[in-house]
């Protein structure tokens, strides 16, 4: 039984405080604190219920796939909730991002940023990260090469309206723990060459990397953002 499973009696409130002290340990195993990791729940395909029972919680920050699917919940909720766009995105959608998510963690391509920036209003930034494809899966999008990533960094850095603010990766769930770290490790050094070479500066600071299967793997090989959806929400259709 996972430890998510364990407080499934105390409903999304009970299996945030999991995930929680989940987080918790896993920072302090890697000598940081619990707040040097953000939490992103993860309610695409639960309703507005859901993610008002962990807004009650105290849970202020979500996750969403697909934005037709995601507006009406952004719509319906309190102002204080934040949102992050953490699935595939087509450029056709990108004019629906700006002043409704804060962040775009999934941005995969030049073509996505550009269009991205085109309809950030002037004087509005967006922030975004770049998702990296680093198991190389067919059915996953992301830059899938460090030679890519170098191409996306030198278009993608002088757009206006953007900033970049790290990393994003999502591994192939049929890795085992020890490819699953190598991955992880592997894109933190990436991370921080990345930010050497290119000078950046204090905003490119984030790795989200590590889901419910995964994300104290990836606190302790650096994520400073996970993504946790079934632990929190239950397990989905």
């Amino acid at each position: 039984m996972t430890a998510w499973q364990h407080s499934a009696n105390g409903g999304i409130a009970g299996n945030l405080a999991a995930v929680r002290e989940r987080i918790a340990q896993a920072a302090r195993r890697s000598g940081r604190d619990a707040d040097a990791v953000t939490l992103v729940a993860v309610s695409k395909t639960k309703p507005l219920a859901a993610v008002m029972e962990a807004y009650a919680a105290g849970q202020r920050l979500f996750g969403e796939n697909r934005v037709q699917e995601a507006l009406p919940k952004l719509e319906q909720s309190p102002a204080d909730t934040e949102w992050h766009m953490i699935g595939h995105l087509q450029t056709n959608k990108a004019r629906q991002i700006p002043g409704a998510f804060s962040t775009v963690q999934s941005v995969d391509s030049e073509k996505l940023a550009r269009a991205l920036s085109k309809h950030v209003p002037k004087g509005d930034t967006l922030d975004i990260m770049l998702q990296l494809n680093w198991s190389h899966e067919a059915s996953k999008a992301g830059i899938a090469d460090e030679d890519g990533l170098r191409q996306v960094l030198e278009a993608v850095l002088p757009l206006p309206g953007l900033r970049l603010t790290g990393l994003m990766t999502i591994p192939d769930p049929d890795y085992s723990e020890a490819q699953t770290r190598r991955c992880f490790a592997d894109i933190r050094g990436l991370h921080g060459r990345m930010r050497q070479e290119f000078g950046l500066g204090e905003a490119f600071r984030e790795l989200s990397m590590g889901m419910t299967h995964d994300f104290e793997w990836a606190i302790e090989e650096g994520a400073t953002v996970v993504r946790v959806g079934t632990a929190i929400f239950g397990a989905r259709p």
